[in-house]
């Protein structure tokens, strides 16, 4: 999806206007997630960009959307662009434990402190 979605509407007011546009990616980016992944794909993933226009736009991460959108709103901009791109997403390894770095329990460090 690359659009420019506007703010002004002759009969909406931008609050409600703000909202069907928040309702509107959240719907997209939900349809995406459906479709069958490929082969030795773990999920969907998405490249965003966000800005007043295309070539101010930078990139932004997925779970901020809603915060932007709600700050092109604070900052009464008459439009902004929005990019989501679909692209297949691959898990990676979460880093070790701080138990195996180190070799203590967390937990037990903890309750040290406490004391």
């Amino acid at each position: 999806m690359k659009k420019t979605f506007k703010m002004t509407h002759p009969k909406l007011k931008v609050p409600r206007l703000v909202e069907a546009i928040k309702h509107e990616v959240k719907k997209y980016i939900k349809r995406e997630r459906r479709k069958t992944l490929p082969p030795n794909v773990d999920f969907w993933d998405f490249d965003c960009r966000f800005g007043a226009d295309e070539a101010t736009s930078e990139v932004i991460h997925v779970a901020e959307i809603n915060k932007y959108i709600s700050q092109a709103e604070s900052q009464q901009l008459e439009a902004f662009y929005l990019e989501i791109l679909v692209k297949p997403g691959h898990r990676t390894k979460k880093p070790k434990d701080v138990q195996q770095i180190t070799g203590e329990d967390p937990a037990i460090q903890d309750k040290e402190n406490l004391e």
